[in-house]
């Protein structure tokens, strides 16, 4: 086991330093010069004198992998430079911005499963059955609907029409629902298929005939057996939604005005704070790896087999 997590962290430290460098390299693949755009953003007359000291100022003006090694000392201590937008430290601005995604995705995520894992046990209950046909074919549909159509539907048909609900904003606690619910119901159809696919499959093991032998009802087979070993091979698919999730809102959070990181990426690109772009894709990329690695060590550790293996 604790063999299995060395060497998962240490692969990891390529894969982010890859990352990194890809993170870094789009400064230079930008279709204007950062000094200029650090300088108009400040109403700041671009003259040659000035761009000059703007890429001095920015270290510009130092040879390629000098800039690379600089900048990413300064990311171990969490320093990604300075807004061109708001020039302030990149790192506050996102630590700012984090909490109200977080608490985003985290409900959408709550949404998810408390809609998702129902439905699945209602299908696999009567497999193939015209209730369970219909549940594919609604979870499909919604599958297929971008997020922000479902974004739009939903401000338009439970905040304004019905208005039950706060359109935009981070108002109150119920303002978190509208988003919440267009950023999940995405990806309940995808759980939905897992956990279904997972517990048909455990329909046919040895423990559930055996479990019949003894005159256990079925209903009873399916909640204490069969769905939790089917949790387990949707350990990996959970975690590794959650940072789809919060790369997920820079849609849903420009739709209903949440002052969320995503909010702040559009404002970045359509600003072009190449530092704030930087820091947001080397983020999302990192949240991928560590998700992905700590669904792993969970999935481990919650079954035997594959520690044995």
């Amino acid at each position: 086991m604790l063999r299995y997590i060395f060497w998962r962290v240490l692969a990891i430290f390529p894969l982010a330093l890859m990352i990194s460098f890809i993170a870094f390299i789009l400064l230079e693949l930008a279709p204007s010069d950062p000094a200029e755009v650090a300088l108009r953003v400040n109403e700041i007359v671009p003259t040659p004198e000035a761009i000059e000291g703007m890429r001095h100022e920015l270290g510009l003006d130092k040879p390629f992998f000098t800039r690379y090694f600089l900048w990413l000392m300064a990311g171990f201590q969490l320093d990604f430079g300075t807004s061109f937008l708001t020039r302030t430290p990149v790192i506050q601005e996102m630590l700012r911005a984090l909490p109200p995604t977080l608490w985003l995705a985290s409900t959408a995520l709550f949404f998810t499963i408390i809609l998702a894992l129902p439905l699945a046990l209602w299908c696999v209950a009567k497999p193939q059955s015209f209730t369970d046909k219909c549940i594919r074919f609604i979870v499909f549909v919604l599958t297929a609907i971008p997020n922000y159509w479902l974004g739009l539907l939903l401000i338009w048909g439970v905040a304004v029409y019905l208005d039950w609900l706060p359109v935009s904003g981070m108002l109150s606690p119920q303002s978190v629902i509208l988003p919440a619910l267009a950023l999940s119901l995405g990806y309940i159809g995808t759980y939905l298929r897992l956990l279904r696919g997972a517990m048909l499959n455990q329909w046919h093991q040895p423990y559930v005939f055996y479990a019949k032998a003894r005159g256990l009802p079925d209903n009873l087979i399916l909640r204490r057996h069969i769905l939790r070993n089917s949790l387990y091979s949707s350990l990996t698919a959970l975690g590794m939604s959650i940072p789809k999730l919060i790369a997920g809102t820079v849609v849903i959070e420009n739709i209903f005005a949440w002052p969320g990181i995503g909010r702040l990426c559009i404002s970045a690109i359509f600003g072009r704070d190449y530092p704030m772009i930087q820091a947001y894709i080397l983020l999302m990329s990192l949240l991928f790896l560590f998700f992905n690695f700590l669904m792993d060590v969970i999935q481990m550790m919650a079954d035997p087999r594959l520690r044995r293996e």
